[in-house]
């Protein structure tokens, strides 16, 4: 584990619910300074209504100033144009980035500073604060996502990687992809917060009061309803099986209109809830889901939920995505109306004694241990000097 470092941290969204770059900074932060900063410069804007309500929280954000949510961990919302393709725009974002980030280093810098990023387009920031090594930390395939640059993203991300010290990615299409342009490599594959989601299994956990009308069965999701989500095969299942209730915790953007799917009595979407509730709403689930449609954007998905799920016992229904098959002894795969109730069905007959054997797979996935193999890599550890060999002279 690196440790006396001032770890300097460009992602989106702090306030977002916990994703890799919020488990990996945290643990960093137990050792060392995190300035992270809340770049959201990556897509141009729409004229939706989340897209402005996303400017609104933004903008409150950058004149809040320097917040300070745990030890040694600050979090900066810079002003930023996000004309991600506009020459101009980034010139002048350049300016004020180095500005306002040069101003809360002095503030907080406690060692040598190392950049990771977790997103792809930072590479015009590069040699701006004195960083002995860049990080470039890939959990997604960014181009593929809705309403971004595909080219410019492509762009970006190729430069960042050739000038990183090392590319950590988070699936195997990941690595196979960022490899080319940067030989040093590695896959990481996600954690898991192992003791708070096995509380599902090890503790009574009482039902929060949002689901318990609900019935049994309840098939359970939790994460962002985006665009990458089936809901037209959730909904296709729904209708054939009516007893069985779909509950989906998470938030929906201007791109997801769940207004037909909301009109089944079976499909119950309960918006975000907090992290600390989430093994309360596990332990009352019959079955986890991953739902996603298989695009080039889930291709190269390593989902967190997997490891959450199953960290809390749950019997898992997945999309067939290739990080995903790796569990296939702990996991079931459906990508049809068909095959997922016939999985579900096999799911909803197993014996609740192997809740506890899917926690126990998850023990030794624990994001401390991800974190530490990772710096391991960046910093790898001195070999222990060979044993001093005496060398004496003999009398003939």
């Amino acid at each position: 584990m690196i440790e006396g470092q001032t770890i300097l941290c460009f992602a989106s969204g702090y306030d977002a619910p916990p994703t890799s770059k919020h488990h990996v900074m945290h643990i960093l932060a137990e050792r060392n300074t995190v300035l992270w900063v809340n770049y959201h410069a990556s897509r141009a804007p729409s004229a939706s209504a989340s897209d402005f309500a996303h400017i609104a929280r933004k903008l409150r954000q950058v004149f809040a100033g320097l917040k300070t949510p745990r030890p040694n961990l600050h979090v900066l919302t810079p002003m930023v144009i996000p004309l991600p393709a506009s020459a101009w725009a980034r010139r002048l974002n350049r300016a004020m980035l180095v500005h306002q980030i040069r101003k809360a280093l002095r503030k907080i810098r406690t060692g040598p500073v190392q950049l990771w990023s977790f997103t792809p387009d930072i590479a015009y920031l590069l040699g701006r604060f004195g960083e002995e090594k860049v990080l470039y930390y890939c959990v997604d395939d960014h181009a593929s996502f809705t309403g971004y640059d595909r080219r410019q993203v492509l762009r970006d991300e190729e430069e960042l990687c050739r000038r990183a010290d090392m590319v950590v990615t988070t699936s195997m299409a990941l690595q196979e992809a960022k490899k080319a342009w940067n030989p040093n490599t590695i896959l990481v594959t996600h954690g898991v917060d192992y003791e708070h989601f096995s509380r599902a299994v090890t503790e009574d956990l009482p039902c929060p009061p949002d689901i318990a009308d609900i019935p049994h069965p309840r098939l359970g999701f939790f994460g962002l309803i985006r665009d990458w989500v089936d809901l037209d095969l959730l909904a296709e299942v729904a209708a054939r099986r009516p007893e069985w209730h779909f509950v989906l915790i998470g938030d929906a953007n201007s791109n997801v209109n769940l207004g037909k799917y909301s009109a089944l009595a079976n499909m119950h979407f309960l918006g975000r809830r907090p992290y600390k509730d989430l093994p309360a709403y596990c332990r009352q689930f019959d079955v986890g889901l991953i739902p996603f449609k298989v695009n080039d954007l889930t291709l190269s998905v390593n989902p967190i939920k997997l490891r959450e799920y199953l960290a809390a016992g749950l019997p898992v229904i997945s999309s067939p995505m290739p990080d995903v098959k790796l569990y296939e002894h702990l996991v079931a795969i459906a990508d049809t109306a068909d095959t997922f109730v016939n999985a579900t069905d096999a799911c909803l007959a197993e014996d609740n004694s192997r809740r506890q054997l899917r926690a126990d797979a998850m023990a030794h996935e624990t994001w401390p241990q991800k974190v530490d193999a990772l710096c391991n890599k960046l910093t790898p550890r001195t070999p222990p000097a060979a044993p001093a060999v005496a060398i004496g002279l003999t009398s003939k």
